[in-house]
């Protein structure tokens, strides 16, 4: 079926995206994703909450979808988790277009 989630890198992740908890409970949607753009380290997504923004490292991303990240968390350890600034942040990857990305990789655009 092409309306099928199926599995993404972190690279093409956008904003707004659901986030679930193991079990398949939404709890968040993603507002960022986290990258050390100097080595290329998917390092975790920032999301939005009920109680606000929140930090999920990547080491607690299960699988990233089209449609939705399932996470390995638990409600309960998702409605503990931390904000981001107690977190390892080094860069927000913000959200580009496939024509922005192509624009970049041959040095037109540059922001």
């Amino acid at each position: 079926m092409p309306d099928e989630p199926h599995p993404i890198a972190y690279t093409a992740l956008q904003p707004g995206t659901s986030v679930q908890t193991s079990d398949g409970v939404h709890f968040a949607t993603v507002q960022a994703v986290l990258v050390d753009e100097k080595v290329s380290v998917f390092d975790g997504i920032v999301v939005q909450t009920a109680d606000g923004t929140r930090f999920v490292d990547a080491d607690q991303v299960g699988t990233i979808f089209t449609t939705y990240v399932r996470t390995t968390l638990s409600a309960e350890q998702a409605a503990d988790l931390p904000l981001p600034e107690g977190s390892n942040l080094i860069d927000i990857k913000p959200s580009r277009s496939v024509a922005d990305r192509v624009r970049r990789m041959f040095g037109r655009g540059m922001r």
